[in-house]
Parts: C-alpha cells; sequence; structure tokens
C-alpha cells in the first residue's frame, strides 16, 4: 500500500479545533477510505516526523435530500476521518509541510 496516499487532507471546524487545543494534541484529519489504523500511523510517523499515540477511525455516512421525482440529492459525502492523538513529547503536526 501506497502510505504517501493515505492522508487527505485535515477537517476544519470549530470542534475540531477544540480538540487541537487544551493539551489535548488531537488532530483531526480525512483519510483514504481503504486507511487502517495501522497504516495512518504509519504514514504520519513516516511524512511528517511526528510520535502517534492512537489513532481512532469514525466513517462518516453520506447525507442524502428527497428532491421530487424519485431523485435525490448528496448534502454530505461519504468519508473516513481519523483522530489522530500525538504524544505529548512530539512536535506538533503541520499538514502543509509534507517530506519524504
Amino acid at each position: 500500500m501506497d502510505l504517501s496516499r493515505i492522508i487527505l487532507g485535515p477537517v476544519v471546524t470549530e470542534k475540531a479545533e477544540r480538540l487541537k487545543a487544551a493539551e489535548r494534541h488531537t488532530h483531526t484529519i480525512i483519510v483514504a477510505p481503504h486507511a487502517t489504523k495501522i497504516d495512518v500511523q504509519k504514514a504520519l510517523e513516516r511524512f511528517y516526523s511526528v510520535e502517534v499515540e492512537s489513532v481512532r477511525i469514525v466513517k462518516v455516512r453520506p447525507k442524502t435530500r428527497v428532491l421530487g421525482n424519485g431523485k435525490t440529492m448528496e448534502k454530505r459525502h461519504a468519508a473516513k476521518k481519523a483522530l489522530v492523538t500525538l504524544a505529548k513529547k512530539s512536535k506538533q503536526l503541520d499538514l502543509a509541510s509534507f517530506g519524504s
């Protein structure tokens, strides 16, 4: 499996920012649908040089709306998020600095 295709991007919401603050060191990122906890941990440690304490995976179901005449609209796409807790002695996670 190609580890460079595991991490797709950060989740930028108020709830995600609250988790990052208050000494929790928890970052919320969007990962590939086929990614496992071990894949996410290896990718972060290899490309971002951080020490991962734990990884939790959440599958987000799509949200649809019925328009009428049998038509539906997808308001939120299906995704897979990872809540990553970094070790206390680890540096901060900067997803903009991708290294090999």
